[in-house]
């Protein structure tokens, strides 16, 4: 009665895996965080972080939080956070972060722009935005 635990939809550690010899072509949309050892063709939006395993492919396009990768991706990346690429990561494409930390040995072949940091600021009841 009283340690009864009530489930939240948005259960917080919710992971999502493709394993390894898996493959799947479509569009993939979570709230959870995804980690990919297989192979992924087509789109993978999540709110969450997702990490792409030394044997993981992923061709198409990535928009997350956080991104961790140690193998091979392909296309557009769009990271709001961190883009960590380990010393194994191959990536070519398309790539927008916040920020972004490279292991030597990782292969980054890529347009890259950071986001900036957009500050309002407010004078005599006027807002403004600046870019840092």
């Amino acid at each position: 009665m009283f340690n009864e635990k009530k489930e939240s939809p948005h259960q917080i550690g919710e992971r999502n895996t493709i394993a390894k010899n898996t493959s799947l072509v479509g569009d993939i949309n979570s709230d959870g965080d995804f980690r990919v050892d297989g192979k992924i063709e087509g789109t993978i939006k999540t709110t969450g972080r997702v990490v792409i395993g030394k044997e993981g492919t992923v061709t198409g396009t990535i928009d997350c939080v956080n991104a961790d990768i140690e193998g091979t991706f392909a296309g557009k990346l769009i990271v709001d956070q961190i883009l960590s690429l380990k010393n194994t990561a191959d990536i070519s494409g398309d790539v927008v972060m916040g920020k972004l930390s490279v292991e030597p040995g990782a292969v980054f072949n890529a347009t890259c722009a950071m986001k900036g940091s957009v500050k309002v600021i407010q004078n005599d009841g006027e807002k403004t935005k600046k870019t840092a």
